[in-house]
């Protein structure tokens, strides 16, 4: 049997991966500033669903992944709601780095209101295209630069009853970028309001850690968090983390960690 030999581009990548784990491992990093605007750069160029889980890209066209996964996190949400033991509000949903909708098809139809915040152009457009093909629940897109995350609060005012960010966590510039958003996501939800927040756990060895030195170079690996460090930092953000769902390897990726979490009533 013939074996294939590794293109130059997949030597070159080899390579430049080794090299920068040999420069993490020596404690090299990039200041969080300047990993903003990489990232910033990186999903402002045009790139037709690169990374963002667009229905037409090749990944997602054929065999029905794309459908999957939007009632993978419907069902997660309605399980929260059992667990619970409350009825899902879902009047007002907030899906906070919406890409190309996969989500948004699944949940728009359950909304009074459906908001899609993305630092991509391009995916909002694409997630309202797909909202507007499946229901008639009026999409508010909302854009935002990675360097300035807060401002999406000046754009959605009214609270929210679900906060959803799937497939985010792992691509956001730093741990501490992390904060943002969930303190973000605390003033978004009207009290009860429940969140659901997904992000690629650290095991604790050097190949799970976040990555500080090349956004390119693999952005899904950017930024990762040890279970129970996330557990804490939703605490101090004032949610009550309720439970997680663990999900070792999907057909996407590994090592997700799916954070239930609920933003406690006045009084």
């Amino acid at each position: 049997m013939t074996r294939q030999m590794p293109s130059v581009e997949a030597l070159r990548r080899t390579a430049q991966g080794g090299l920068l784990r040999v420069l993490q491992a020596l404690g090299v990093r990039r200041s969080d500033a300047a990993l903003e605007a990489d990232a910033q750069r990186f999903w402002t160029e045009p790139h037709q669903g690169r990374g963002s889980h667009w229905q037409s890209t090749a990944r997602f066209a054929e065999g029905g992944l794309w459908a999957r996964i939007g009632l993978r996190h419907l069902g997660m949400l309605r399980r929260a709601a059992r667990t619970l033991d409350a009825e899902p509000a879902m009047a007002r949903i907030v899906e906070w780095g919406c890409g190309g909708g996969a989500n948004a098809v699944q949940l728009a139809p359950l909304a009074r209101e459906f908001v899609g915040v993305d630092v991509s152009p391009d995916s909002l457009e694409e997630c309202a295209r797909q909202v507007a093909a499946r229901c008639e629940t009026p999409f508010r897109p909302v854009l935002v630069d990675v360097r300035d995350p807060e401002a999406a609060l000046r754009h959605v005012t009214e609270p929210c009853d679900v906060f959803l960010c799937v497939y985010v966590f792992e691509l956001i510039p730093s741990p501490a970028y992390g904060e943002r958003i969930l303190r973000i996501a605390h003033e978004m939800l009207a009290p009860g309001g429940l969140a659901l927040v997904q992000i690629k756990y650290d095991t604790g060895s050097w190949r799970t850690g976040s990555r500080r030195l090349s956004y390119r170079f693999s952005p899904g690996n950017t930024t990762t968090y040890p279970i129970h460090a996330f557990w804490e930092l939703a605490r101090r953000c004032g949610f009550e983390p309720r439970y997680v769902e663990l999900l070792p390897e999907d057909e996407l990726d590994e090592r997700y960690a799916y954070f239930v979490m609920v933003k406690l009533g006045v009084g």
